[in-house]
């Protein structure tokens, strides 16, 4: 393409990435194991240490199929709407109950049967409402924990309190599963899966820093085809590890050898929660102009900052202890859980809680713009959405709007306005669309 600036090659874990994925369907689909759906943690999934136990996120299941076929996607929520849940309810959800009220999935085979539900502690409001869907549809057992949070100073008697009470919720969520499933929980294996999801943190947070070179070596598309592994497509933990180290590994490589994902860079913008799934052309529509998306919070985490001398270093916590042991049940829960009930451990809360968080993250990614979505559904991901930017733009930082239902929900995205707003957005920049 006219404009080439930078060398670009394929990843080469692509094809490694896709056979986790088509292993951990087929976990899935397994007839001997007791499906539950909903999710337990980002951190390590306690439900993996049961020997025949998995659990069915909501969100990658509902993304993948918007993304894969938008008939049935579109069939799938229709199915949802007949029943009650209107387009106010999350698109993920929607899509995956009607899968489940149509009983069959995509491909044709049968919806696997959910034997259990655990709702995902969330302040998305709307997470609370998956497991009541699941256990009207068929009477199953439903077990929850409560999101405890509060914002401000750190205040360690509450601090006490609300994460006694979340580690209560999750050690009877255990053992009540022992008794109704006739299972024992693996404390072994769940010590392992903790050093697990603590190696795979410390490699994705090398491959979001090498995502602040430029030219950067990952774009937020490239990111998305192999975030979720190891959190929440679930995996075994050493092969999850091995394939974090070679990506690692790759992106480090490709960062220093100036190996572009968009040979064309010259311009680096920032999202803020997931895309619209069924629409990621956008991100390639955005590429004609040399345009790249280096990610957001949602998928890059917050884990650097910009320390007093300038330099970039780990984000720390300082209520954290360095280390700390695991030789009971209790202390592997308390790990899982966090130390901060001000934000769950995968720090994806930050930017509700530092008004200047994404302005931060701006800084780091040299963004040069902000695209972010409004959803009609799914509270969670607008909040404070307005204020972040203004923020933003008294920094420098153009900052675009646009408008659909959810990002798993396609019904009021209007793609052609979409793709001129874009268009009127890289003017106002400068930018042109490169020829080809």
């Amino acid at each position: 393409m006219k404009g080439q600036i930078w060398e670009t090659r394929p990843l080469e874990t692509w094809a490694k990435a896709k056979e986790l994925r088509a292993k951990w369907q087929a976990s899935i689909d397994s007839a001997e194991k007791v499906v539950g759906q909903g999710n337990t943690s980002f951190i390590a999934d306690w439900q993996q240490a049961f020997p025949a136990i998995t659990v069915i996120e909501d969100n990658p299941a509902g993304s993948m199929i918007a993304a894969k076929d938008d008939y049935f996607a579109r069939k799938s929520r229709l199915a949802s709407e007949i029943r009650g849940w209107g387009r106010e309810i999350c698109g993920y959800h929607g899509t995956l109950w009607g899968t489940q009220f149509l009983g069959y999935q995509e491909d044709g085979s049968p919806f696997s049967k959910r034997r259990f539900t655990v709702p995902f502690p969330c302040v998305c409001d709307s997470h609370g409402k998956r497991g009541e869907q699941c256990r009207d549809f068929e009477p199953v057992p439903r077990w929850a924990n409560d999101y405890t949070c509060y914002l401000g100073d750190y205040d360690e008697e509450r601090e006490k309190a609300m994460l006694d009470h979340r580690n209560y919720c999750s050690l009877k969520m255990i053992n009540e599963m022992e008794r109704v499933f006739d299972q024992k929980f693996d404390d072994e294996k769940m010590a392992e899966l903790l050093k697990a999801s603590t190696e795979i943190g410390k490699y994705r947070q090398e491959v979001t820093y090498y995502m602040t070179w430029k030219p950067t070596p990952l774009s937020v598309k490239d990111m998305y085809s192999f975030y979720t592994l190891g959190g929440l497509t679930k995996l075994d933990p050493e092969e999850t590890v091995n394939f974090w180290k070679a990506f690692r590994d790759e992106v480090k490589w490709r960062a220093e050898n100036k190996i572009a994902a968009l040979g064309t860079e010259r311009y680096r913008w920032m999202e803020a929660h997931p895309p619209s799934w069924h629409y990621l052309k956008y991100y390639r529509y955005m590429e004609q102009y040399g345009a790249v998306c280096i990610g957001s919070q949602y998928s890059n985490g917050a884990y650097m900052e910009r320390k007093a001398d300038g330099t970039l270093g780990d984000r720390i916590y300082p209520e954290y202890p360095a280390d700390t042991p695991i030789v009971t049940r209790e202390d592997e829960i308390r790990l899982m859980t966090g130390f901060d009930a001000r934000a769950p451990h995968h720090f994806k809360q930050d930017e509700y809680l530092r008004p200047d968080a994404l302005n931060e993250f701006a800084e780091i990614f040299q963004a040069d713009g902000a695209l972010f979505g409004v959803w009609r559904g799914g509270v969670g991901c607008d909040m404070l959405r307005k204020e972040q930017a203004m923020r933003l733009r008294k920094k420098g930082v153009s900052v675009m709007f646009y408008e659909g239902s959810q990002p798993g929900d396609r019904t009021d995205l209007d793609e052609k306005r979409f793709l001129d707003q874009l268009d009127g957005w890289m003017e106002s920049q400068g930018l042109r669309k490169l020829e080809g």
